[in-house]
């Protein structure tokens, strides 16, 4: 795994920055706190106060724009290393960490961040892929694994249903699939 520095530091503790306002990093967060951890996980909100306490020299805008894990030596990983060391510090996750740490892993690891950034991405402006839109009262009852929700071309999503198709209607009554 690379870090932006001490990459051979020995690591005792980490500080998982997280998005608070984001429901994805909530969720993340309340699940990794219910972790068996080999390595103390410390999570702290990004930008707060005690993130700029704690990390002075650190670059704290940036840490909104992917998830950064600042090890108790100074290491800083960003994207898909900090889910790899954040899964390294798991006992019932170290396994997957260095299957993640291969080439191939890495490249694995490095997707799910950028789908995880794309995903907060669409729930902070309202659209999501294929153009489809959230109100903004829809964005603002948004919780991840939570809610269902619809988009523009006629699929939606309801966790206790599953994804569902319902054609868009025919105002004309003149539809090519009829």
């Amino acid at each position: 795994m690379a870090a932006d520095k001490g990459a051979r530091a020995v690591v005792r503790r980490l500080t998982v920055l997280y998005d608070a306002r984001c429901s994805l990093c909530a969720f993340l967060r309340d699940w990794l706190v219910r972790q068996p951890q080999l390595v103390p996980l410390e999570l702290v909100p990004a930008g707060s106060d005690e993130a700029r306490r704690r990390h002075p020299d650190l670059d704290h805008a940036s840490t909104f724009d992917e998830i950064t894990v600042v090890g108790d030596a100074g290491q800083v990983y960003r994207g898909g290393a900090a889910w790899i060391v954040t899964l390294w510090a798991l006992r019932e996750h170290r396994g997957l960490a260095h299957r993640l740490s291969t080439p191939a892993g890495v490249r694995l690891a490095k997707g799910a961040a950028l789908a995880a950034a794309k995903w907060r991405g669409a729930q902070s402006s309202g659209a999501w892929p294929g153009g489809a839109q959230w109100s903004a009262a829809q964005s603002s009852r948004a919780q991840w694994g939570g809610r269902a929700y619809r988009r523009g071309d006629g699929w939606s999503y309801d966790p206790s249903r599953g994804w569902t198709y319902n054609a868009p209607g025919c105002e004309s009554g003149s539809c090519a699939t009829q």
